[in-house]
């Protein structure tokens, strides 16, 4: 039987989106996060550079994309210090964040 994850997609804004340095320092960041046990599966990104359309949203500059088995789960990492260091060191990088939480059908 196929897994059904609860699927956690977070959407940066810098507050220097033409800063190289600040988008890879909120890469390692993320990157950090892979620590958490809860997380089942993370993809870190960046926006591509597919063709632009309307229904296609490139305002903003970087994503994380995290598997969790439940809400339990989904918890412990939001109340997990390796997440809330993340939160502490490196928000001053950014100046919106936008979750979208879905389930697996």
């Amino acid at each position: 039987m196929e897994t059904k994850y609860l699927l956690h997609h977070v959407f940066f804004w810098l507050n220097n989106p033409e800063s190289v340095e600040d988008r890879n320092k909120l890469i390692e960041g993320l990157n950090t996060l892979k620590g958490i046990d809860a997380i089942k599966k993370i993809h870190i990104g960046v926006l591509a550079s597919t063709e632009k359309r309307e229904v296609v949203d490139t305002s903003w500059d970087v994503s994380e994309l995290m598997f969790f088995e439940n809400e339990v789960d989904q918890k412990i990492y939001q109340d997990h210090s390796i997440h809330q260091d993340f939160v502490k060191n490196y928000s001053h990088l950014w100046k919106k964040v936008v979750v979208f939480d879905a389930l697996d059908v």
